[in-house]
């Protein structure tokens, strides 16, 4: 119930504009990543599956595209004070990467104990102070915030801050540009979801650019949050004691500001098993010879599996990243398909 009190700024959703401006702040510093298509799953689903390789962006995956946008429109005063961020990960990787691009001194970043270690090592190698902590008792927010308020830090949280929203919306905005010089116009756009930034972005883009275009989140079982927030029409949590190997997109619930923009955009939630998600690993390395990470599979995921059936349509799947340890992608491909 609104109290009267005016939203802060950057918890409103960011204009088309600012999308654009976005783009062409991140052109020549990140990657145009590909959209592509495989003639042997178009025959095998019935339809056009188009898929986006965001694991060949800078640190690996699409959050490069928000914490660039973000840390690039700080002041200089701000730059000085340093930054703070947590992550399971993907966030922390580009957030330590755009920090040290841009010459801001001090990175820290909150990262769970158990994130995979290639993702805390590379956070460290990209010269950010990684600060652990227990996903299962520890508020990874609260965390964040009490480490730059005790440090005088600016907090860049993953998702819910327009303008890093308006960062991840650029792959919404080449998703359609590839696509239309491709000769389509997409009937679906699935995106993996955890807080629902990208997601959001996305549908935000789509529907200036390709309003008849359908957005849907993609979510592993535990961490269908958006999925069955959306059916509810209110947020809602994950039980606690959930596992999942899809570590990428595990958010205790939606963003606020995220959820306020997918709940009147999306067309629905999709989940995923994790046995789902190794297989659509393997496919993609044996079409396509893409590394993906577990969580960044679950959207193409449910394209393979028929959560979404790609039969006489065209649908777009957005592989979110490639961060994975050498287990687990080792386990993937000897996953049956």
């Amino acid at each position: 119930m609104n109290d009267g009190t005016p939203t802060p700024w950057h918890l409103t959703p960011p204009t088309f504009q600012e999308i654009e401006e976005a783009a062409r702040r991140i052109r020549g510093v990140l990657v145009e990543t590909p959209l592509l298509e495989s003639e042997c799953l178009n025959a095998r689903l019935g339809g056009r599956l188009l898929v986006k390789a965001e694991g060949l962006q800078r640190t690996g995956s699409f959050k490069a595209r928000g914490a660039w946008n973000r840390l690039s429109l700080l002041s200089s005063e701000e730059r000085s004070h340093g930054v703070v961020a947590f992550s399971s990960g993907n966030h922390a990787q580009a957030v330590a990467w755009a920090g040290q691009r841009l010459g801001i001194g001090t990175v820290v970043i909150a990262m769970p104990s158990d994130a995979p270690a290639a993702k805390i090592e590379r956070t460290r190698g990209w010269g950010a102070e990684v600060v652990l902590y227990d996903r299962a008792t520890e508020d990874r927010e609260a965390l964040g915030r009490r480490l730059a308020a005790e440090r005088g830090l600016i907090l860049v949280p993953p998702y819910d801050d327009r303008r890093v929203i308006a960062g991840a919306a650029t792959l919404g905005l080449e998703v359609t540009q590839q696509a239309k010089a491709m000769g389509a116009v997409p009937d679906a756009l699935v995106v993996c979801c955890a807080g629902g930034g990208l997601t959001a972005g996305c549908a935000l883009a789509l529907e200036t650019l390709t309003p008849t275009t359908r957005v849907f989140a993609a979510e592993p079982e535990g961490f269908d949050d958006t999925a069955r927030s959306l059916a509810a029409g209110m947020r809602l949590g994950n039980a606690p004691g959930a596992t999942s190997i899809c570590d990428a997109v595990q958010a205790p619930m939606p963003g606020i500001l995220t959820f306020s923009i997918n709940a009147p955009r999306l067309g629905g939630g999709l989940v995923v098993s994790d046995t789902e998600a190794l297989q659509a690993m393997r496919v993609a390395f044996e079409e396509f010879r893409l590394v993906v990470e577990p969580g960044a599979a679950v959207a193409f995921a449910a394209a393979l599996c028929g959560r979404l059936p790609v039969a006489n349509r065209i649908v777009a799947v957005v592989l979110t990243g490639a961060n994975v340890d050498p287990g687990m992608y080792q386990r993937a491909l000897s996953t049956i398909t």
